[in-house]
């Protein structure tokens, strides 16, 4: 071996040794917020205003029993109503933005492009410009204190939408829709069978960002829920935060957005192996 080819492959091993140095520590920071998590939830309140400690206290079945017993905290009521409107809101999404797609995708019409624009205009707007407004209406028809408001909006999802047509333009080739029409399918038989196993990457990806959207939204429910058994999870984790401070307990604090985190962790390690393809696959244009 030449003593260039040495030295190249020299460089070759630091290289990959930083990366793996960086790697580790972006892991560890990614972790660590984890793990001081769950030890806080095992800790009581004194420990807890103690410091921070590497070692679990000896608290988390008290810590769990007290959130369970809170009369003014109804949790299980919470993960609920919580995992309604995150469901929902997942398959809604993800269905009709990747069937309006597939429409803008598919099909020429007139004004298709001026649709697509206005469309990306939606998406521009913050949720707090028409909150207002949003939350009048929802009174007017009678929907506060109700969980409807939540997740039927989703069915237009302009993020979503715009993911699902960068995918289709990315990654579905028109000629397998000729054929399918050729063969005598109808579109909607078209799209439900063969577009969307196609899509099915990107489904997953927008699935679980829609989920965990939906999951955390705090702004929205805040404004329409009232009645203790229809609070979402954030909505119980704000009231628990600011409780009077004689009666505040972080252990049940932490117990709770442990709990809270569950779902959310169990839904990416069922879809995780589509993540990375369908962001790759979907945000660049073949």
């Amino acid at each position: 071996m030449t003593k260039h080819a040495k030295s190249g492959k020299g460089k070759l091993v630091t290289a990959r040794a930083v990366s793996y140095f960086v790697l580790a520590i972006l892991c560890f920071l990614c972790l660590f917020f984890f793990y001081m998590l769950l030890i806080n939830s095992s800790r009581n309140n004194f420990q807890i205003q103690q410091g921070f400690s590497f070692l679990p206290g000896k608290s988390f079945a008290v810590n769990f029993n007290n959130m369970l017993k809170d009369a003014n905290l109804p949790v299980v009521s919470g993960i609920r109503n919580s995992f309604i409107v995150s469901a929902l809101s997942a398959i809604l999404a993800t269905y009709f933005s990747a069937m309006t797609a597939y429409g803008i995708f598919a099909y020429n019409f007139k004004f298709k492009r001026a649709a697509f624009i206005i469309i990306l205009l939606i998406m521009t707007m913050p949720t707090q410009v028409s909150a207002v407004g949003f939350v009048n209406q929802m009174q007017a028809m009678g929907l506060r204190n109700s969980l409807i408001p939540l997740f039927l909006p989703t069915i237009s999802s302009p993020v979503v939408f715009f993911f699902m047509k960068q995918y289709l333009d990315s990654n579905m080739p028109m000629e397998i829709v000729e054929a399918a029409r050729i063969d005598g399918s109808s579109e909607l038989h078209t799209f439900n069978f063969i577009v969307l196993p196609i899509m099915k990457p990107a489904i997953a990806v927008q699935a679980i960002f829609t989920f965990v959207t939906a999951w955390n939204n705090f702004f929205i429910p805040a404004l329409l829920l009232d009645k203790a058994d229809k609070k979402t999870l954030p909505i119980l984790i704000a009231q628990l935060r600011s409780a009077d401070f004689l009666k505040f307990d972080m252990g049940q604090v932490y117990m709770l957005i442990t709990i809270a985190i569950i779902p959310i962790i169990i839904v990416y390690l069922i879809l995780s192996k589509y993540i990375v393809r369908g962001v790759a696959l979907g945000g660049v244009k073949g």
